[in-house]
């Protein structure tokens, strides 16, 4: 059913719900999605880095006695 849209249907779409919201309630909605997505990858990022620390700090020297004293 929504794959005969097309263009001209967005459009309709898009100046419908530009009449019903007006265009200061959109802009403070897509403002909103927009601080979303960074927060998202901001913790994503967030995680990935204290995962990657707890691995490093979890990490130990398995270089034999002999071989420390040569480095």
């Amino acid at each position: 059913m929504l794959n005969n849209i097309g263009l001209p249907g967005l459009i309709l779409i898009a100046v419908v719900v530009l009449v019903l919201f007006g265009r200061g309630k959109i802009s403070s909605l897509m403002g909103e999605v927009g601080k979303g997505i960074t927060s998202f990858k901001k913790g994503i990022s967030d995680g990935t880095a204290e995962i990657e620390n707890e691995k490093a700090a979890s990490a130990k020297d398995v270089t034999p006695e002999g071989e420390k004293d040569k480095a």
